[in-house]
C-alpha cells in the first residue's frame, strides 16, 4: 500500500478544505512546492496534486505552482481539478505530470475518457467523489443521480486501470475512512483502488491494511499531515511494503 501525500492548491496556496467546502478553508502554506520538497524528503514516492480552483472553474489555474511542484518533487506526480480538455492534458504532459486525474469528465463524456487513453495511453486516474454513495461533480458542487459503484464499473470497461475513491463526507473531517463503501467499490472494480478521504491517524490506516488483497494498493492523505496527527516518514516506513 502506497502512502500518497496531498497538496491542495487553491489562489497559489496549499490549503484544505472540509467536504470540499471553498468557505471551510484552511491555508497551511503559501509555498506549495517547499511541502513537496518535504514530502519527497520524509521518503514519499507519489504526491496527489488537485488544483481546486481548478475544479470550480473548469479549467487548471495554479499552472506555476503545479510547475514548481515537478521541479520540487523527484517522484510520480498525479495531478487532478479542472481537467476537461485535450488541450488542458497537453499542458499537463508537457509540465511533466505523470498521472492526470479525469473527474467530471468521466461522467460527462465517456468518449472522451476514451479518446485521452487512445492518444495518450494509461496515465489516466478516474477520480470517483462520492456523496451518500453518489457521484459528485464539479468541485463536489452538483450531485449526479449516477452510482459510484456504476462508474467504477464503467471506467474499467473503457480502459481505465486505476480509480482513486473518495468519500466526500469524510473528506478532511478527521474521521476514518468510509469502510464499507470501499468495500463496495473494490467489489465492483477489477484494478487498482486508492482510498482517500477521512484518514486521521495510523489507526486508520492500519484498518486499511486487510483491503490491499482486495485491490486497495494506496492512500492519500491530506490534512491529517498538516496537523500533526499523521508523521509522513514514520507511516510510510511502516505500510508502505506490506
Amino acid at each position: 500500500m502506497i502512502i500518497i501525500p496531498a497538496i491542495d492548491l487553491k489562489n497559489a496556496k496549499c490549503v484544505r478544505l472540509s467536504q470540499g467546502k471553498a468557505d471551510q478553508q484552511t491555508v497551511y502554506s503559501d509555498n506549495p512546492a517547499q511541502i513537496a520538497q518535504q514530502f519527497y524528503t520524509a521518503g514519499a514516492k507519489r504526491i496527489h496534486v488537485v488544483d481546486l480552483d481548478g475544479a470550480f472553474e473548469g479549467s487548471p489555474k495554479n499552472i506555476k505552482q503545479l510547475e514548481q511542484i515537478r521541479s520540487a518533487f523527484s517522484g510520480v506526480l498525479e495531478f487532478g481539478g479542472g481537467v476537461r480538455t485535450m488541450d488542458n492534458i497537453k499542458t499537463l504532459i508537457s509540465i511533466g505530470v505523470d498521472k492526470i486525474i479525469i473527474g467530471t469528465m468521466a461522467i460527462q463524456s465517456e468518449q472522451f475518457v476514451r479518446n485521452c487513453i487512445d492518444t495518450y495511453g494509461d496515465i489516466f486516474i478516474a477520480g470517483i467523489d462520492a456523496n451518500n454513495g453518489f457521484v459528485a461533480v464539479k468541485g463536489w458542487v452538483e450531485t449526479t443521480s449516477i452510482e459510484a459503484v456504476i462508474l467504477a464499473k464503467k471506467m474499467k470497461e473503457i480502459g481505465i486501470s486505476e480509480i482513486i475513491f473518495t468519500d466526500i463526507a469524510r473528506d478532511g473531517m478527521l474521521t476514518g475512512p468510509n469502510i464499507s463503501s470501499l468495500t463496495k467499490i473494490l467489489k465492483g472494480f477489477s484494478g487498482s483502488v486508492i482510498a482517500s478521504g477521512g484518514i486521521s491517524s495510523p489507526a486508520d490506516l492500519e484498518k486499511l491494511v486487510p483491503l490491499v488483497k482486495e485491490g486497495l494498493t494506496g492512500a492519500i492523505i491530506g490534512k491529517a499531515l498538516y496537523t500533526g496527527a499523521i508523521n509522513l516518514n514514520e507511516v510510510i516506513k511502516c505500510w508502505q511494503n506490506e
